[in-house]
Formats: C-alpha cells, sequence, structure tokens
C-alpha cells in the first residue's frame, strides 16, 4: 500500500526547513534523488543503515536481479528522502518520529567531480 507522507512533512517543515525531499518511486534512489540534488553533488548511500525488506530480497532472488537494477528499479525499503543540514538532523528526526514516521541516516550529500548529480553508494 501506499504511505502518504505529506502530514508529517509538513509538521517537520514547521521546525525544520529541509534542504530537498525526493519520494522514492520507480527509479529507485538512483534515479529519484539525483533530481533533487544541485549539480556537482553526490549522494552517498550506505545500503547497511537500514533493514531492506524481505520481499525485495524474494524479487531479486526469483527474478535473478542485479543489486544495481534492484536500486534503480524499486525504492528497496525507503519511501522518502528528507534532506537536512547536519546541524538539524537530530530535530528532524525527532519530529518525524513523533509523526509516527520510521527513520533512517541512510547518508550524507558531497561535493563530487560529476557534472550532474548523483547516487553514490557503499
Amino acid at each position: 500500500p501506499t504511505h502518504l507522507y505529506v502530514k508529517p512533512l509538513l509538521e517537520l517543515m514547521k521546525t525544520v526547513r529541509p534542504h530537498a525531499f525526493a519520494h522514492i518511486t520507480g527509479g529507485g534512489l538512483t534515479e529519484n534523488l539525483p533530481r533533487v540534488l544541485p549539480e556537482y553533488t553526490t549522494a552517498v548511500i550506505n545500503k547497511e543503515s537500514w533493514e531492506r525488506p524481505a520481499v525485495f530480497d524474494w524479487i531479486q532472488a526469483n527474478g535473478n536481479i542485479e543489486e544495481d537494477e534492484m536500486l534503480r528499479t524499486f525504492n528497496c525499503g525507503i519511501g522518502m528522502v528528507v534532506c537536512v543540514d547536519p546541524a538539524d538532523k537530530a530535530k528532524a528526526v525527532a519530529q518525524l518520529q513523533k509523526q509516527g514516521e520510521t527513520v533512517y541516516e541512510i547518508g550524507q550529500i558531497q561535493s563530487c567531480d560529476c557534472q550532474e548529480a548523483c547516487v553514490t553508494y557503499k
């Protein structure tokens, strides 16, 4: 089922000024997250920072799908990315958890030599 983020994000914006939101739909993190990033930046994502729901492991195994394709096609358990200043991280996490959201710190935005924004995984 579709998870709706509107109310928790509106509440978040009352206390923290996010830099960007990325709804992770078809295209996964790999294609959706760069849409909200400036040029010459990369989102460095730690794939071990959240527990991927078992259904994605089943899809990968039964569909014989490479990991890169999984991350490009599916959200793999991350439905929304909220980019905030590191100084606002604790406040943002607390506010989202207060709204009943599960929050993972999945990575950080770094400058890079790439002209187009991108996602890298570690």
